[in-house]
């Protein structure tokens, strides 16, 4: 059997070595959609506020930097990991949790720690856990917890995991607000180190069953975040504590995203969809928490 849950989770500790410096910042903003226009901004590109995301005199990063810094070797590692062994063409992401225990310096060394903490069993499918926890020479940087979707790597009797949904508030949303996806947003976004053809590569993407090249789930996660703190929480990407969501379903390149956001003390919560697919649901259990 291609996963061995038993010898995934029991595995040692793999640790890594990650740099970044302010080019990978900007590259990763950029794939994002730092500089494009908004709603709120239509003339983005020298705003003071976008200038934040894309300008290295004044530069910030963005919490989310955290799954690309060193080039997304989070993901990459996990796959690797003792006891997996699965073909691209069946994983999907299925969701992503961020949490920040400070401010994410522009340019860094630092060493990541990953392990397997869990591999569930769906029935016809399996749910690999990955977690990365990633400090420097000043001690935590940042956890991520990703789940990884296996499509017919199930039915090895495990344990089924938690399956709990967040319901979205019974009242109407604080924000709505739209992003679009350029064309080539997939490609640009790449550059930053998920060399996954299903992004790319329309043959590839028809074998994973999908008729074109779909979109980075963390690059919608990406673009939700950025979307959070420019609008809710004033610019301030240090205020940001956690962000987790889960990935309901896929963003094509060229597509419009609506946000809608619920303030709640210390968390905004999110929904996003697909307009042009009647609001097909894109990411869903989505919570930012913050100061």
């Amino acid at each position: 059997m291609p996963i061995d849950a038993v010898k995934a989770t029991s595995a040692e500790p793999r640790t890594t070595e990650l740099a970044w410096d302010h080019k990978d910042v900007q590259l990763y903003h950029l794939g994002i959609g730092a500089g494009a226009a908004t709603p709120e901004k239509p003339q983005p590109a020298t705003d003071p506020d976008e200038l934040r995301y894309t300008l290295e005199s004044g530069l910030h990063v963005l919490p989310s930097f955290a799954t690309v810094a060193g080039g997304g070797m989070a993901l990459a590692g996990g796959l690797s990991a003792p006891g997996i062994d699965v073909d691209l063409a069946a994983v999907l992401h299925g969701g992503q949790t961020v949490t920040v225990h400070r401010a994410l310096p522009v340019r860094g060394r630092a060493t990541q720690t990953s392990t397997v903490p869990a591999v569930y069993d769906k029935g016809k499918a399996a749910v690999i856990v990955l977690r990365s926890e990633v400090a420097d020479a000043d001690g935590p940087l940042w956890t991520c917890d990703t789940q990884i979707f296996v499509r017919g790597e199930g039915g090895f009797g495990g344990d089924r995991g938690p399956s709990a949904r967040l319901e979205l508030p019974d009242r109407a949303p604080d924000l709505t607000t739209e992003r679009h996806i350029r064309a080539d947003q997939a490609l640009l976004y790449r550059l930053s180190g998920d060399w996954n053809p299903l992004h790319a590569d329309p043959e590839f993407a028809r074998l994973a069953g999908f008729d074109r090249p779909i979109l980075h789930g963390l690059c919608t996660y990406g673009v939700t975040l950025k979307a959070v703190v420019d609008t809710v929480l004033g610019g301030e990407v240090a205020r940001v504590r956690s962000y987790a969501t889960r990935f309901a379903g896929v963003v094509f390149p060229g597509e419009t995203l609506r946000l809608r956001l619920w303030r709640e003390p210390g968390r905004i919560q999110v929904s996003v969809t697909a307009p042009g697919r009647d609001d097909a649901p894109v990411l869903a259990d989505t919570v930012v928490e913050h100061s």
